[in-house]
């Protein structure tokens, strides 16, 4: 699966890059079917301390899946967003083997 990481508003460094797209690519356990994963960064300009939006966006074949997390390190957004995922992915293969069978 193609992770793509994108930045927005700043310069991720090569470990955030890495540590995203191992956390995404750990969802080919979920769904065999996944075609590609976008992974967007980034930090807005406010005197809030949850400021960094971590956006991830799954595609597999008949949908998308998409998840936006507001949150003071791109990490926990991260591991969020992953979990929500997961959960997300089981259910698409649950409905996609249901109307196999029916």
């Amino acid at each position: 699966m193609k992770v793509f990481t994108q930045s927005v508003n700043f310069n991720a460094d090569k470990e955030l890059v890495e540590y995203s797209e191992n956390k995404v690519s750990s969802l080919t356990k979920f769904h065999d079917k996944i075609v590609d994963a976008e992974v967007f960064l980034k930090v807005q300009n406010t005197s809030d301390k949850e400021n960094k939006i971590t956006e991830v966006k799954i595609n597999i074949p008949g949908s998308e899946l998409i998840v936006k997390r507001q949150t003071k390190t791109f990490e926990e957004g991260l591991n969020s967003a992953v979990d929500n995922l997961k959960r997300q992915l089981k259910r698409s293969k649950e409905k996609h083997r249901d109307s196999l069978i029916s």
